[in-house]
Parts: structure tokens; C-alpha cells; sequence
């Protein structure tokens, strides 16, 4: 059954005229009044002029704000910088910061396809990334690019934490300024890496088209919260719009993930909110400025939503503003949903299931929808085809466990530079293979319960533990290993590690990994067996053994 039989202000909001009318377009259900190119979308916050756009700190600690206006112009001023033209990859590697956003902006507009890297990758695997995808030129900060280039990378880099030189920016903006030539719905438009199941990250490549109905996907769940509070208070939704103050997000997802890209970003901005960055998580700054800028719109892994409570707890701070609380990548713990009801009574919460490779959620569900399943990962959007099937590819009813299908507008292109990888994932009429398995109920709920893939999602990051064992295997003292996640009330689930090995001890161990990948895919622990691992009939190290055996192993019991 569709969302639209089952929800009357689904059906109001995408009237025929607004702004998310569907219809079919190639097999598919899209938003029919959408552009095809991003820059559109982009182009249209203009009119937000004079309000706050972003809120930020620079390399000194001195904060930034800017209007809408003022973004604008330094988006325009950047662009001719970049030397990149309509179908050129231009790679952004910086923590989250303002030059990220313009950045951003700044590729949509030159036509060019924006490749984002994970700043919190090693020098080797963001040399990787790069050599993957031979962008034109690497826009970084100080540090990312000091990693880049000491790990080998000659290619063109622009730092754009450092003022550019004066004369260079009034020869460039004295040039002809080149019209935007619009790109095509299929176009490329981002690279987003996803973890490598083999030690090499894959890049997911983003349609303009893939990302717009993401993003309007987004927007449109949102719109629905505000048509129902207007029913609630009875009033007409127009007057509840007029009379609300501006929205203000705060980013605290990467801005290489899906989820900070499109729901922590592109979406506020697009409305007209106030974009607050944050350039690393801490709580207690979060709730600092949660009170000082009046934040309303929140969205971060359970982990963070702990942190959060705790500090403004401790630190007796009113975080009341916040009116939209957004979680995913893990089940909500129902202690955690209600502790954020005790805190912020007022605020709509709300979860959604998802992946790169699907432009962000194929499922999602907030506030009254959220609470009739809070165990569900969310409800199949609207814009989605989704379904179950068994090993054998056979679709499966109702209720029944397998792996989740989904195919849509905002299904990826495929991997770039993989044809094997994405022929393995993706089927040539559109339906990708998710590698999770669980279950769709009667209303469209998803319940995932367990991963084909053998990956953990700690703290909202994916880690595949074959890429963790690749690095681990390239110990000489080790002779056996094994990675896998155990429960983690704060982080979902924590990676740990067994070794069979001599003359090394734990911390060694660790920091080998970290220094060879991105730090957060370290294990946390490592385990000493003094035997061989089990296996199982395959000759597979059987983690089914390995993790209830786990706290005797490190010694916990």
C-alpha cells in the first residue's frame, strides 16, 4: 500500500502545481516541476538576501557569519578560480567549514562533477580517492592538504583557507564570465565514497537528478511535519509558515557523508535556515550553541543524541528550540527517544533508513509516524519501490525476511571506475541490492535486522571489517585475525579485534591500523588468543563464536 492511500497530507502536498507534484517519468516516480540541474535549486536561495546563511569559525577561532548575500558573492568570486569546466571533477577535502559549503556551491555552478573525499581518511587512501577519480583540481584546508601531498599527490591543489592573492582574483573576475550551460538529469553531479569491502573505497557517483529528488524527498517530509502542526493548531499552513521565525540547523555530520551533505546542509539552505557549522563534535559546544542560536533543526547519530542530553544535563542549559530531532544509520534506543521527549517536548522526532548509494533515506518516518513504530528504521518514501527477496533473487511477501530491493530517482549511476562492483549491486532495470536483510510490513515500515555485509556502524560510520583484516594481516607478528562490532549503548556498536600473534602488544596493534587507515576504523580493543580462531565449514574465522566469547577473551570475565 502507498504512502499516498495512507496519508491524506501526502496527497495535499504534492497536489498537481506545487512544488513536489509527482508523476512517472521513465518507469519511475519523480517531482515533475523539479530542474534537472542542481545549480537551479541553488541559484533560487538567492532571494533569501539579507537573512543569515552561515555560521562559522575560521582557521584562528574568530567566528563568521554571513548572509545569503554575502555567500553568494564569495561563491561567485571562487569560481572562476577553480579553471574547471561542465563535465570536470573538481575533489573537496576539508573538515566541515564555510570554504567546504562554497566550495560546494562553487562546482555546481562552474558545471563541473564535486568528488568528496573523507577528511578523515589517511594520506594513502585520500591519495586513492584522488587517483581514482583525476580531479582537475583538489580544494582543501592547511592540514588536508599537507596530507595529500606528503603522501605523494602532484596534482593541482587550491587551499582555500588562505586568501587568495589580490591580483589573481581581479584578473580572473575581469574575465568573461562563461554562461552556465544546464546540465541533463543523468548527468554526474557528485562522488560520494562508500567503505571498501577490500581495502579500496568505492565511489558512488550521484546523478543531478539523484541528488534533487533526494533533496526534495527531504524537504517534503518537512513540509509534511509543518501541514500537520498546522492541523493541529488549526491553521491554515500558509499562516503557521508566515509567522514562523528562521529555521537553524546544526551541522554536525560530515559533510562527505550523504546525510551531512544533503539533510544538514543543502536542505536548510535551500529554505532559507541558518546553517550552523560544526567542525568536529563536541557536546559541550553544541549545546552553547544550540541556546545561543536558537537551533531548531538537529540531526545526528544516537551517539551524539546521548552526548547531547548528558552535557545540557550537567550544564543545566535549555536546548528547548530544538523542534526537529533527526537520527539514523541505527535503531533508536527507546530510553533515548524518551529522554529527548523529557528534554525537548516540543520537538518532532524522527529516523530514516538509507545509504549513499540511494542519495540518503529510501525510508523514513518522523514525529506521530515515528512513534506508532519506533523500532522501525522508517517507512518506504513515496518516490521508492522497495521489496524483499531471498537468495534466489525470488521476491518475497509481506513480513517475510530477506534482503531489501529498492529502486528510484535517486538510485546512484553506479560506482565509478567499477563495472564489476556495480553489476554486482545494481540490476540493469534499476533495483540496487541494499546488503541488508529484514522485512517490510503492511504499512511500509522497514525493519532491518541484520547485514549481508560484514560492516559495522559505529558512531554512524561504516566500517567493513575485510578492510580493517587487510591492514591488520600486514603485521608480520600476526598470524590470525578477526574484526567484528560488539553492543555499544553509545556508539551502536564498538570494533574490536582477535589476533593470534607474538611480540606485539594491544596498543601497537591499534595505532598500526590507525596510521594506515582513517583513525575511527582502529579497533577500539584487541583480543590475544592463545589458539587458533574457529572456523567454520567454509574455512571462515567464524565470528558467530568469536563475539559471545568476546569478554572472556579481552578478560572481563
Amino acid at each position: 500500500m502507498s504512502a499516498a492511500t495512507l496519508d491524506p497530507v501526502f496527497v495535499e502536498v504534492t497536489a498537481p502545481g506545487s512544488p513536489f507534484e509527482v508523476g512517472e517519468r521513465g518507469g519511475l516516480r519523480q517531482f515533475v516541476n523539479a530542474p534537472d540541474d542542481l545549480n537551479h535549486l541553488i541559484e533560487s536561495a538567492r532571494r533569501f538576501g539579507e537573512r543569515t546563511c552561515v555560521v562559522d569559525f575560521d582557521s584562528d577561532g574568530a567566528e563568521r557569519r554571513l548572509t545569503f548575500t554575502q555567500f553568494f558573492d564569495w561563491r561567485d568570486q571562487l569560481v572562476p578560480m577553480l579553471h574547471a569546466h561542465r563535465g570536470e571533477r573538481v575533489a573537496i577535502c576539508m573538515r566541515n567549514r564555510a570554504e567546504w559549503l562554497v566550495g560546494f556551491l562553487a562546482i555546481m555552478r562552474a558545471g563541473g562533477i564535486a568528488v568528496l573525499m573523507n577528511s578523515r581518511a589517511s594520506g594513502p587512501e585520500l591519495v586513492a580517492m584522488l587517483e581514482d577519480t583525476a580531479p582537475a583540481v583538489v580544494l582543501v584546508d592547511a592540514e588536508r592538504g599537507q596530507a595529500i601531498r606528503a603522501a605523494g599527490w602532484q596534482g593541482r591543489m587550491l587551499d582555500l583557507t588562505h586568501p587568495f592573492d589580490p591580483d589573481e582574483i581581479a584578473r580572473r573576475s575581469a574575465g568573461p564570465v562563461s554562461a552556465h550551460e544546464d546540465a541533463a538529469g543523468d548527468d554526474p553531479c557528485t562522488i560520494l565514497f562508500t567503505s571498501g569491502t577490500t581495502g579500496r573505497a568505492k565511489g558512488a557517483v550521484l546523478s543531478h537528478r539523484n541528488m534533487i529528488t533526494g533533496l526534495l524527498n527531504t524537504q517534503l517530509s518537512g513540509m509534511m511535519v509543518l501541514h500537520n502542526m498546522a492541523r493541529t493548531m488549526g491553521l491554515p499552513v500558509e499562516t503557521l509558515i508566515a509567522n514562523l521565525p528562521q529555521a537553524a540547523s546544526l551541522l554536525v555530520y560530515p559533510l562527505f557523508h550523504v546525510s551531512g551533505l544533503i539533510s544538514a546542509f543543502l536542505s536548510p539552505f535551500l529554505a532559507g535556515s541558518k546553517v550552523v557549522v560544526m567542525r568536529r563534535w563536541d557536546a559541550q559546544e553544541a549545546v552553547r550553541l544550540i541556546a545561543r542560536e536558537g537551533i531548531s533543526l538537529f540531526s545526528a547519530v544516537p551517539a551524539m543524541l546521548w552526548d547531547l542530553l548528558h552535557r545540557a544535563e550537567l550544564s543545566d542549559v535549555d536546548i528547548a528550540s530544538l523542534r526537529n530531532i533527526g537520527s539514523g544509520g541505527q535503531a533508536l534506543p527507546v530510553n533515548l527517544v524518551e529522554a529527548v521527549h523529557a528534554m525537548c517536548p516540543q520537538a518532532q522526532i524522527g529516523t530514516g533508513y538509507g545509504m549513499t548509494e540511494c542519495t540518503g533515506a529510501i525510508a523514513q518516518s518522523v514525529g506521530p509516524d515515528f512513534m506508532r513504530r519506533p523500532a522501525a528504521a522508517g517507512r518506504v518514501l513515496p518516490l521508492v519501490d522497495a521489496r524483499i527477496e531471498d537468495a534466489d533473487g525470488r521476491v518475497l511477501g509481506t513480513g517475510e525476511l530477506g534482503e531489501i530491493v529498492v529502486r528510484g530517482a535517486q538510485i546512484m549511476l553506479g560506482y565509478w571506475n567499477r563495472p564489476e562492483d556495480t553489476a554486482a549491486v545494481l540490476s540493469p532495470d534499476g533495483w540496487l541490492r541494499t546488503g541488508d536483510v529484514g522485512l517490510i510490513d503492511e504499512e511500509g515500515y522497514v525493519f532491518i535486522v541484520d547485514r549481508k555485509k560484514d560492516m559495522v556502524i559505529s558512531g554512524g560510520e561504516n566500517i567493513y571489517c575485510a578492510e580493517v583484516e587487510r591492514a591488520l594481516g600486514e603485521l608480520p607478528q600476526i598470524r590470525e585475525c578477526a574484526a567484528f562490532g560488539i553492543p555499544d549503548e553509545r556508539l551502536g556498536e564498538r570494533l574490536v579485534a582477535v589476533v593470534v600473534a607474538e611480540g606485539i602488544g594491544e596498543d601497537e596493534v591499534i595505532e598500526w591500523v590507525a596510521q594506515r587507515l582513517a583513525r575511527y576504523k582502529a579497533p577500539a580493543r584487541v583480543a590475544f588468543s592463545a589458539t587458533t580462531l574457529p572456523r567454520n565449514a567454509v574455512g571462515k574465522v567464524d565470528k558467530n563464536i568469536l563475539r559471545p566469547a568476546w569478554p572472556t577473551l579481552i578478560g572481563e570475565q
